[in-house]
């Protein structure tokens, strides 16, 4: 079955107990996207979003925003400003590692992109401290059971395609610790095969250490589409799957959220009309699960699902 037949079987049969969009407050004029999951520090809920003007590209800013009602989000004063791209968050042991994509420029044009890291224990200062390779997004860390730390790579390009079919892999590695993360460690990690098909791509974006001794994932699966009027689109989804870092298998990989899931609303450009960017789920007290997500490159939405990891535990 093709990706655009799941889709369509998906949003034929789907379950989603709430929906909505995410108000952000005090960033007027700019749009806040592709955030990353909601976190707690200090007894406070913060994220960190994407800050860009809608007619604006690779111009943005991580920020951060501390919850101030349902679904609404509130600029923190005077925190630091990041030249960020999609923002990430991980905690490994008491420190928060923030990553996200840094676009390079060559005299006024666009040069290329990398991923950057910051960590700490004061969310208020946290300090840059490692690169990921050349053109390379959606890096991704866990920590593991043993007191390691899980690195989850997202290789794309022609050769990815000319060797796999897929226009992206996703890799996985283990260091001993946060120093150890390097461009070189994550450019070599090993492949997981077989998760994206022909013409596909997508990546990790939360990695969540199950009680089973597995990895949840949360990600994002994409393929290029066709709309009625025969222009082409991206369609980008939501889907999760199970790693096994012992046997290095995936398995379960399913759909779990679409456009179609989340309010309607804008899209930063046409061909972004079918896009939904993870940043992945948030227990609740019901047992069900808040899925966070981009919503068409200017937006950030939430439903609320299904934990998909039942079958393998509880997040540890």
């Amino acid at each position: 079955m093709s990706l655009h037949q799941q889709k369509q079987q998906f949003e034929a049969t789907k379950t989603i107990y709430e929906s909505a969009t995410l108000v952000f407050k005090n960033v007027d004029g700019f749009d806040v996207y592709n955030i990353s999951i909601p976190f707690e520090r200090d007894g406070k809920r913060y994220l960190f979003g994407r800050v860009e003007r809608r007619e604006e590209w690779a111009r943005s800013w991580v920020r951060l925003f501390e919850e101030t009602g349902q679904d609404e989000w509130t600029l923190v004063e005077n925190s630091m400003i990041y030249t960020l791209e999609d923002p990430y968050i991980t905690e490994i042991g008491d420190e928060l590692v923030l990553g996200g994509t840094h676009v390079q420029y060559e005299r006024g044009k666009y040069s290329t992109y990398f991923g950057y890291f910051y960590r700490g224990t004061d969310l208020h200062d946290l300090y840059y401290f490692t690169t990921g390779p050349n053109k390379m997004k959606d890096i991704r860390l866990v920590a593991l059971a043993d007191g390691r730390i899980g690195v989850f790579s997202r290789p794309r390009g022609h050769e990815v395609k000319g060797q796999y079919g897929s226009e992206s892999m996703i890799g996985f590695t283990v260091i001993d610790k946060l120093e150890d993360l390097t461009a070189e460690v994550i450019e070599n990690a090993p492949y997981i095969h077989g998760i994206f098909g022909a013409g596909e791509w997508g990546g990790v974006n939360q990695a969540y250490l199950l009680s089973s001794g597995k990895i949840g994932i949360v990600g994002h699966i994409c393929y290029s589409h066709k709309d009625e009027n025969g222009q082409e689109i991206k369609v980008y989804l939501n889907m999760s799957f199970i790693f096994d870092p012992v046997t290095r298998e995936s398995h379960d990989l399913h759909l779990i959220g679409s456009r179609s899931c989340y309010p309607p609303g804008p899209a930063k450009a046409p061909y972004l009309t079918d896009c939904v960017f993870s940043s992945g789920i948030v227990m609740r007290q019901d047992g069900k699960a808040d899925l966070y997500s981009g919503v068409g490159d200017c937006q950030a939405g939430r439903i609320a699902i299904d934990y998909p990891f039942a079958a393998y535990g509880s997040i540890v």
